[in-house]
């Protein structure tokens, strides 16, 4: 039987690629998005019976929650959830206002731990997996990033306690994203595809700056079951940049 899997944030970036890399292997899947034109392009684009799109904002406990069951009702069951909602806002710490760093949680962190809350039941069910989307700036950072990198240490947090709450019926993992471009996978009235320069990819260990498919090739892995003694951990995809010494 065909696995059903759930995406947030799946219309548009990573999310986006892999939706297209898991439809590609034969899983169902399920994409919440709070963006209705980055929705109907998606549908659009890929045009399968596999596919549900539904409009939800991780946040909103009660959208979340009809969504899942919807989700349920529609596939018969869910393997596996993908938490890649992200909201973000950069600027001066001294700028960075209440409801900047309110809706950086409520995204970022409320939004995965709704998803994984309503989701359980079926996921133990179907002893299935989760794969947090976290982000290299939960260990790291750079200035005016504080909202955005202190959702994404709670989520690193919260993966590690979902592992041992949810084990062994469901594994719980996650993934740190250094710079991935993602500037074309956009939905079209916001595709800005950036001019990578030589020395954006020289910077890095690996020789170049991330590609989506290569965190969507890490969510594959994690999400198969041979891969069944992975919990609990956090996977840094970055091209080597967080061990790289850098001295001025």
């Amino acid at each position: 039987m065909k696995k059903n899997i759930l995406v947030t944030g799946g219309a548009q970036g990573i999310g986006k690629i892999t939706v297209r890399e898991l439809l590609d292997v034969g899983y169902m899947i399920t994409v919440f998005d709070r963006d209705t034109e980055a929705l109907k392009e998606l549908t659009a684009a890929f045009q399968t019976e596999n596919l549900l799109a539904i409009p939800v904002d991780v946040s909103d406990e009660e959208m979340v929650k009809a969504g899942i069951q919807r989700s349920a009702d529609h596939f018969g069951r869910i393997d596996g959830l993908v938490n890649n909602a992200v909201y973000q806002v950069f600027k001066p710490f001294h700028q960075l206002s209440l409801q900047d760093w309110n809706r950086a949680l409520a995204v970022n962190l409320t939004g995965p731990f709704l998803c994984v809350k309503y989701a359980q039941e079926e996921l133990r069910k179907s002893r299935g997996a989760i794969v947090n989307i976290c982000s290299t700036r939960a260990l790291q950072s750079e200035a005016g990033t504080e909202s955005y990198s202190a959702s994404k240490g709670g989520l690193l947090a919260l993966t590690h306690a979902l592992a041992m709450s949810l084990g062994p019926d469901v594994r719980v993992n996650a993934i740190s994203p250094g710079w991935i471009d993602v500037s074309g996978e956009k939905k079209k009235s916001a595709a800005r595809q950036y001019d990578l320069r030589d020395e954006d990819h020289a910077q890095h260990p690996a020789g170049r700056v991330g590609k989506a498919e290569d965190i969507a090739h890490m969510v594959l892995f994690l999400l198969d079951p041979a891969n069944g003694f992975i919990t609990g951990q956090n996977f840094v995809i970055d091209g080597g940049m967080t061990k790289k010494m850098i001295y001025k």
